[in-house]
């Protein structure tokens, strides 16, 4: 989340570079666009550690999480649902178009408050 930080640095160098004047319109587009590249480098980062570096991670989590609702004196039917549930979340996770667009959404929503605070702030006429 770090990487939005070049969204007020970059909406500032473009104010700055044009004249010093911009408006509202124009810095949300620049910090849009700096957010959209920010996330797809965070989607390509992600789908290379997912299914290259780390290619058991989901099972691992999945067993991690089951055997904390076991722990937890959780009764069976909630144990299955948890099974169940996990055994979903794995079939949609390892289509890699689901998972770019859930691993877009992440940081995307953040990117986009960064970039409407940067554009309100910086806009000069």
């Amino acid at each position: 989340m770090l990487s939005f930080l070049l969204v007020f640095f970059g909406v500032r160098s473009y104010r700055e570079t044009n004249g010093g004047t911009m408006t509202f319109g124009r810095g949300f587009r620049v910090g849009l666009l700096i957010t959209l590249i920010s996330c797809a480098c965070y989607v390509v980062t992600w789908q290379i550690i997912y299914f290259k570096l780390m290619p058991g991670f989901l099972a691992k989590y999945s067993a991690y999480t089951i055997e904390q609702v076991k722990a937890s004196g959780a009764s069976q039917q909630t144990i299955d649902a948890t099974v169940k549930q996990m055994e979903g979340f794995k079939r949609m996770y390892d289509n890699p178009l689901i998972n770019a667009a859930i691993t877009f959404a992440e940081p995307f929503p953040i990117g986009l408050v960064v970039t409407l605070i940067s554009a309100a702030v910086l806009r000069k006429k």
